[in-house]
């Protein structure tokens, strides 16, 4: 039985959902601490930024300059 190799995702795409993904679990966290919301949502927060921090290892190229490029596009993306 083979192991099947995975293609890795183009960046760009990535990008994206690494940006929405590290706002949004943020702003989970946040919404729980700050507005005293239900700890579920902290727990969902915690989920999703757990799963940001997997999505450099689907790069294709190598890690130091994935998250640099990623951070221009983090600022960009918080900024919007």
């Amino acid at each position: 039985m083979a192991i099947e190799t995975v293609e890795p995702i183009s960046s760009g795409p990535l990008f994206f959902v690494a940006a929405i993904m590290e706002i949004g679990g943020g702003y989970l966290v946040w919404l729980w601490i700050r507005e005293k919301k239900a700890i579920a949502l902290a727990l969902l927060g915690g989920i999703v930024l757990f799963v940001y921090g997997i999505i450099p290892t689907l790069q294709p190229a190598q890690f130091g300059r994935v998250y640099a490029l990623y951070g221009r596009i983090f600022i960009i993306s918080s900024i919007i």
